[in-house]
């Protein structure tokens, strides 16, 4: 039995994944949790075999809920998910130690399969994405001003860009406002802009957020 904790902030989404996952004899659904910070606590209760977790929550959010998690629990399996299927949110993850990545466009049975490959310890990544991934890195991607961010300031960049305030990020990653300010200075200079307005743009133009 693969037992999953589903971590997303949107209870319809993790009411379809718990009902195709549990569509499975050999997979059971343990715990759900609506934000980064309940997904911390749910692990340590239940310890899952595998965590399924959407990046883009309120609040911690995943990619420091995954951060957390795998300090604390180095042998910990999490199945990053996304609405973006961009390189950049996925090699982010995979540094972070997730297992696997999935777009949230994926075919249903896609989510099937990350489970059982994640639960055996072994990396997943859909075959869009790869290809993705190894274009970028042959098209000089990870030379782009945004992948020589820093894990933390590409964390505060997306933030940003999406309208967080300097004061909500400090909150949500129990920093000071001051170290997400030398943060912001950082990420300004190192993409050459001054203003949050641009830091969207850059943002919209890698598929990091919404238009």
């Amino acid at each position: 039995m693969i037992r999953v904790l589903l971590v997303d902030d949107h209870a319809v989404v993790r009411m379809g994944f718990r009902l195709l996952l549990q569509s499975v004899a050999e997979m059971s659904v343990v715990a759900e949790a609506d934000s980064g910070e309940v997904a911390c606590q749910l692990y340590l209760e239940h310890s899952p075999d595998v965590v399924v977790m959407d990046l883009a929550m309120p609040g911690m959010g995943g990619l420091e809920a995954l951060r957390r998690i795998r300090a604390r629990h180095s042998q910990a399996q999490v199945l990053t998910l996304s609405a973006h299927d961009d390189p950049m949110h996925a090699r982010r993850a995979l540094q972070e130690g997730a297992l696997g990545f999935l777009s949230k466009r994926s075919a249903p049975e896609a989510l099937l399969e990350a489970v059982t490959v994640v639960a055996a310890g072994r990396r997943y990544l859909d075959p869009v994405l790869a290809q993705k991934l190894a274009l970028a890195e042959f098209d000089g991607g990870a030379k782009s001003p945004v992948e020589r961010l820093s894990e933390r300031e590409f964390e505060v960049f997306v933030r940003l860009a999406g309208g967080a305030t300097v004061q909500r990020i400090a909150l949500d990653l129990s920093l000071s406002a001051s170290t997400i300010g030398t943060h912001l200075y950082n990420i300004k200079q190192k993409l050459g802009v001054v203003n949050q307005s641009e830091l969207t743009l850059i943002a919209i133009r890698h598929g990091l957020i919404d238009a």
